[in-house]
């Protein structure tokens, strides 16, 4: 993405008033041909005159090069190609040395970003064409550095301090140091895996593994009966717009075969709608029954909170019962209306 167009890269690097030198340092896996072909190009880039301290690649990466570089640093840049990175850390440790992190919108940074303490790359969008999102997102970065990062590195007054520049770095580290550490990841691995797991083998461990007996012969008897399963209908009380702060009352007619409403867990799906009708944001919300079924269909049925303004859509799919599993996505069944 940073060496789409060496020409414009150039004029950014090398601005008579503005000058930026970019470091690049780390390593490919020994199976990464692509990774081994884009450092190659890196250091061919900058042993080019133009380049030459401006465009720096530093060798043998290591953990003294990713001290010096996270402490170091005016901006982080990451530029993974989107929903690829696993989380980013590195953004992280440069922040808490206040770096301003310019970065694609994946890992950590989705969750962290705001305009107030860095800059993203691109709106979060997802390409099926990665040389059409390399292709964009490139001139998004170079459109950034130019309009609006250099120029605010280098906006001081008469004492030379970059005072606005100097406001973000304080934001970042008063807002996102506090909740992107170790203490909350372990605190998260805790409450949401860690004790979970441990109340779960409790319970199934107990009276000589009774309750794994029980679990396992469930779950054969859902797998089984499974193709039985189908959403028959979907009532919502109005089509019309609906005012923020409302609610859009669902039905769900539901037929279970040979299982019963104690066996599943039946969710209205929803969210705000992209400009293709597809989810861009969702949540799920169980619908109840009362368990009395009318000609082998039961009725489930809630409401879906309407807190925004905007298009959004809905479905309901069933799932194995997510009070009986600890993850009812491990079945592999879904049934979609």
């Amino acid at each position: 993405m940073l060496l789409r167009d060496p020409d414009r890269l150039d004029s950014i690097l090398n601005h008579p008033d503005h000058p930026v030198q970019i470091i690049i340092s780390g390593k490919a896996h020994p199976q990464d041909d692509e990774g081994k072909e884009f450092i190659k190009t890196i250091i061919h880039m900058s042993r080019q005159e133009r380049f030459r301290h401006r465009l720096v690649f530093l060798e043998d990466y290591n953990f003294h090069i990713g001290h010096l570089m996270v402490s170091g640093s005016d901006v982080w840049l990451n530029t993974p190609r989107r929903p690829l990175e696993a989380c980013g850390t590195s953004g992280m440790k440069a922040m808490a040395n206040g770096a301003l992190n310019l970065s694609v919108l994946d890992g950590w940074w989705e969750e962290g970003y705001h305009r107030n303490y860095g800059w993203a790359i691109g709106q979060g969008e997802v390409y099926d064409d990665h040389e059409a999102q390399d292709s964009i997102e490139s001139h998004d970065l170079y459109n950034l550095l130019e309009k609006e990062i250099v120029p605010l590195f280098y906006r001081r007054g008469p004492d030379e301090i970059p005072r606005r520049w100097v406001e973000k770095m304080r934001a970042g580290l008063r807002h996102l140091v506090p909740v992107f550490n170790s203490h909350r990841m372990v605190q998260d691995y805790t409450k949401r895996y860690y004790l979970p797991c441990s109340r779960r083998f409790n319970v199934l461990s107990s009276n000589n593994f009774n309750g794994a007996k029980e679990l396992a012969k469930w779950r054969q008897m859902v797998m089984t009966n499974w193709s039985g399963v189908s959403v028959d209908k979907i009532i919502a009380d109005s089509n019309a717009e609906i005012s923020v702060g409302g609610e859009l009352k669902i039905t769900a007619l539901v037929k279970l075969g040979s299982l019963t409403p104690e066996d599943v867990t039946v969710d209205v799906y929803y969210g705000r709608l992209d400009g293709h009708d597809g989810f861009a944001e969702r949540e799920t919300i169980a619908l109840e029954t009362d368990g009395k079924p009318d000609n082998e269909i039961y009725t489930f049925k809630g409401r879906i909170p309407c807190l925004s303004t905007g298009r959004f859509g809905y479905t309901v799919r069933v799932m194995p019962s997510q009070k009986r599993l600890e993850n009812r996505f491990i079945m592999g069944l879904v049934t979609w209306v």
